[in-house]
């Protein structure tokens, strides 16, 4: 991975009337990289998927693409790009090779480019022996694949996904991890993907935490939990978690973080107190269990909130 930025952000801002989805906004993002922008629906990351896209008016702050201004280039921009929305934008009454045949003739690709192109996104994706078949006759996992598949066609060196996972088990998810993958080594293409799911997050080379509009943790899946410091995520279910959280303070100098009617602490292993909470307040404590650290537990001591917590109440 080499130093030259692909995407740059700065000082995004973008609002919808009085609401704000996005709020100074700064994020260099490196060429060939795979990089996640995690956080729970309505965080703001659809709204940056969109401006990156070149698909919503830039309102305040700027961003470079391959040094090219956003404010100023959304035309030069949008032939380095490749995009794959949340919803589909395949035609289901085409086959598959039609909806790739037409993608590649929208970007003046023809002849045999374009044919040789076409076999070889169909060998990629495992859609070969599909690609005489109705688009609305496949499942939602091959559907995702052709979204792909076409998409490709142009040989994008940006390749921006909003929640590319959407309706898949997680098997699915995986192969999809894997073809991101396989089309970083092969191309060096800049990979950039919305989520909200933890373990796509994971497989990431960085991932950016988005929160109400702004990035509040940047970098390596492993060094972000790390940042946690501890070992080990105490999880406490309680009847009272308001209650639970002041005695525990006041008698063991913790603060924990309540979320879902839970509290959560951050701990060590071998950390004494634990065990000496649970016999002060066994009487308030219905179970206890313990867990590594994960981007959530980032998340939560970020913000004070998990994701289901918050999701739907602010504008995506």
């Amino acid at each position: 991975m080499n130093n030259k930025y692909a995407i740059s952000i700065q000082s995004l801002s973008f609002s919808y009337g009085q609401q704000n989805a996005l709020n100074n906004f700064s994020c260099d993002i490196e060429e060939g990289e795979i990089f996640a922008l995690l956080g729970p629906n309505g965080g703001g990351k659809t709204t940056l998927f969109k401006i990156l896209a070149t698909l919503l008016p830039l309102q305040e702050g700027n961003a470079k693409i391959f040094d090219m201004m956003l404010r100023n280039s959304p035309k030069e921009i949008r032939k380095f790009i490749g995009v794959v929305f949340q919803n589909p934008s395949i035609d289901i009454k085409l086959t598959v090779k039609e909806n790739m045949t037409h993608h590649g003739r929208l970007f003046n690709i023809t002849g045999k480019t374009l044919l040789k192109r076409i076999e070889q996104n169909l060998e990629h994706f495992n859609l070969k022996e599909r690609k005489n078949e109705l688009a609305e006759n496949l499942s939602g996992g091959l559907r995702r694949r052709l979204e792909l598949a076409k998409t490709l066609i142009t040989k994008p060196k940006i390749l921006l996904l909003d929640e590319p996972s959407t309706g898949l088990d997680p098997a699915i998810r995986i192969d999809l991890s894997t073809e991101l993958k396989r089309l970083q080594k092969e191309n060096n293409t800049t990979i950039i993907f919305t989520t909200h799911h933890m373990d796509e997050a994971e497989r990431s080379d960085r991932v950016g935490i988005i929160h109400e509009g702004k990035l509040i943790a940047k970098g390596n899946p492993v060094e972000l939990k790390k940042e946690i410091r501890n070992d080990v995520v105490i999880k406490i279910e309680t009847n009272n978690p308001e209650e639970l959280k002041k005695n525990i303070s006041e008698k063991f100098r913790l603060e924990p973080n309540v979320s879902n009617e839970s509290l959560f602490i951050n701990t060590s292993k071998d950390d004494d107190a634990i065990h000496k909470l649970y016999h002060v307040f066994s009487d308030q404590i219905q179970s206890i269990t313990f867990s590594q650290p994960s981007l959530e537990d980032v998340f939560v001591q970020k913000t004070g909130y998990q994701f289901k917590d918050i999701e739907n109440k602010s504008i995506e």
